[in-house]
């Protein structure tokens, strides 16, 4: 099974951003990130989540996804139902922020079978910790 890391990045909270992830089949490692000059932290969590997601897709049926985003694997475990069912409204019938990528990802998550897997940050797991490098190290790139 294909195993996937994920991790956002934002300096500010909207700031320049970065997204990344780390996928490994157990023999082969490939890292892909990238950015933007004004996002959230958020945002990028997700946006990691969605390219990990496409790229992972072309040659397999399912994959693991570790993420230290609760607000990343709440959604797409428990919350994501709801907000389809109330019109992509929330809990208090205000509409879901980053609604954009919320959708994207609920269109490519149903091609693939997901196992979510909650990983505490900064707790010195070590793709966990690759990730995370590799994702405030692009942020910073998109600094001006």
């Amino acid at each position: 099974m294909l195993k996937i890391w994920t991790d956002g990045s934002c300096l500010g909270n909207p700031g320049p951003g970065g997204w990344a992830f780390i996928a490994t089949d157990g023999k082969n490692i490939a890292r892909r990130s990238g950015g933007a000059e004004n996002t959230t932290n958020n945002r990028m969590e997700l946006t990691a989540v969605l390219c990990a997601l496409r790229a992972a897709q072309r040659n397999h049926d399912s994959v693991e996804i570790h993420t230290d985003s609760q607000y990343v694997k709440n959604g797409m475990q428990t919350w994501l139902k709801n907000w389809k069912a109330h019109n992509w409204r929330t809990a208090d019938k205000k509409p879901v922020k980053n609604l954009d990528l919320w959708q994207e990802l609920d269109t490519v998550a149903q091609q693939i079978k997901i196992n979510w897997v909650w990983v505490r940050g900064h707790n010195g797991e070590e793709f966990n910790e690759m990730v995370d490098e590799l994702a405030r190290t692009t942020a910073e790139s998109f600094k001006k």
